[in-house]
């Protein structure tokens, strides 16, 4: 209250020095303004003023006195006191006033700064709920991660341990086989002793032999001398033995040689009297037998040897390539395909050359018979046939398919070069001859190849280097026997 009993100074203070002037005055206090407008003091009415809270006279009046008109000081005074009284009472009014709007502006503010502080409180505490969550993340996180480590840790444990064990069980063998093996050179030790023991019995033996065959030796070596000396005289009667026998080798060769002169003067070679050019022109000179003959191929003074099929079809058929137990190898380079190779008698290939030479002379039907694993046979046939020289690769040439072995020609297109593993003719990147195997009319590794590996016996496996005749069987066909013959068509005949 000190400073409201200040401010009431204050306001005493400026009614004595204004006097009876209206003046106001302006109170701040805090936000708030106070404006307070002080009486003027010569309006006032004093006489009939109530005074509840009076001031105490320094001293009573004299009784004399007490009816006595009053001086001009006095009635300063008392106009003074009642100025006094009045702006006490202004004071105390304001003094409420201001104690009723101070207490609801205090209340107000401790109001305000409770909820200040409220809402203060709140957001540090909802800081620390943050900070808290955010702590307890990190740590369930720490948790976590030592939870992991501790996993990993006792799983490493166990593969140690486990390890460990192995380990043990792993030495445990090891030391029983190391006991194992120490008894078993205990035991051979114990063998080498006993084999050298009887080592050296058996040498000091052969030592006694040696002995004994050396004494045999001796007695040998003079009896080699005693049959050498013998021998000397066996040689000298053996050298006119031989002398003898060689004159009369002279003569029995002498006499051969007169008799086989004779049979060739008195019987003339019936090959030499008489020419075949094929199989078919032997087949019309009345041999209808299967077999080996000899054939003078057109424009040329060699003969060659060709096996004649005289039983198929009309018969006069001359084998180009036959095949029936894969007994010779057919993956063979450019010059033996040329040449030819094989026994006519067996499985062969009669040579491009011979080929070229045989069906260019005049015009020849191309017959292909097939027989697979299972029996079946089959056939294909071409009206005519026949190949280039081979300045143009052996190009093949055919027309006028038929037969049972297919509704498609197999052979390939004519104008086809023929390649092999060294020399690749063929329309394909991939060398055919080398992929496929043998030597044949490739194109673009085609339908066919009866040169290709001869596969023996049944298998589901496909194979694209064997023989292939794919219009009749596919592209794996597991043949047993292959034949490439070409007869002189009706005109020749």
């Amino acid at each position: 209250m000190g400073w409201l009993l200040a401010l009431g100074s204050l306001a005493v203070a400026v009614a004595v020095t204004f006097g009876t002037e209206r003046k106001k005055h302006q109170v701040q206090h805090g936000p708030c303004s106070y404006t307070f407008i002080l009486p003027e003091v010569e309006q006032c009415q004093t006489r009939d003023f109530q005074v509840t809270n009076s001031l105490q006279r320094d001293s009573p009046l004299p009784p004399e006195t007490a009816h006595a008109e009053p001086t001009w000081q006095e009635r300063k005074l008392e106009n003074l006191e009642s100025a006094t009284e009045n702006n006490t009472q202004w004071l105390q009014k304001l003094e409420n006033y201001i104690q009723r709007n101070v207490r609801s502006e205090m209340v107000e503010m401790q109001r305000n700064v409770i909820h200040t502080q409220t809402a203060t409180m709140l957001e540090i505490g909802t800081n620390l709920l943050s900070q808290s969550a955010e702590h307890t993340r990190k740590l369930t996180d720490v948790e976590t991660q030592v939870l992991n480590q501790t996993s990993r840790l006792e799983i490493q444990l166990l593969e140690f341990s486990l390890s460990t064990t192995r380990l043990e069980k792993q030495l445990l063998q090891q030391t029983q086989e190391v006991s194992r093996l120490n008894d078993k050179n205990s035991y051979l030790e114990q063998r080498f002793a006993a084999m050298e023991t009887r080592h050296s019995q058996e040498l000091q033996a052969i030592q006694q032999e040696k002995q004994q065959l050396q004494g045999l030796l001796d007695r040998q070596s003079r009896l080699v001398t005693l049959l050498e000396g013998q021998l000397a005289s066996s040689t000298r009667n053996s050298t006119l033995l031989l002398r003898q026998q060689a004159a009369l080798s002279d003569t029995v060769q002498r006499l051969l040689a007169t008799v086989t002169h004779c049979n060739d003067i008195a019987i003339p070679s019936k090959e030499k009297t008489e020419s075949f050019r094929d199989c078919a022109d032997i087949y019309k000179s009345g041999i209808t037998e299967n077999g080996i003959y000899s054939i003078h191929l057109a424009n040329s003074t060699q003969a060659i040897k060709v096996y004649c099929d005289m039983k198929t079809r009309g018969g006069g058929w001359t084998v180009l390539q036959h095949r029936f137990n894969g007994s010779v190898d057919f993956h063979r380079g450019w010059n033996e395909y040329k040449a030819g190779f094989g026994d006519p008698s067996g499985e062969h290939w009669i040579g491009n050359d011979v080929i070229h030479l045989l069906t260019t002379s005049q015009d020849y039907t191309l017959q292909v018979q097939l027989k697979d694993m299972e029996g079946n046979q089959a056939y294909s046939q071409y009206e005519r046939f026949y190949t280039d020289g081979e300045e143009n690769k052996y190009s093949v040439h055919s027309q006028g398919f038929s037969g049972t072995a297919g509704r498609i020609s197999s052979l390939t297109h004519s104008g086809t070069m023929f390649s092999t593993k060294d020399q690749d003719n063929d329309h394909c990147s991939c060398k055919c001859a080398q992929m496929a195997s043998g030597g044949w009319w490739f194109e673009a590794c085609g339908p066919s190849n009866l040169n290709g590996i001869y596969y023996a016996g049944f298998s589901n496996v496909m194979r694209y280097n064997g023989i292939k005749w794919y219009y009749w069987k596919g592209p794996s066909l597991m043949a047993t026997v292959t034949t490439m013959m070409n007869v002189c068509d009706m005109m020749c005949r």
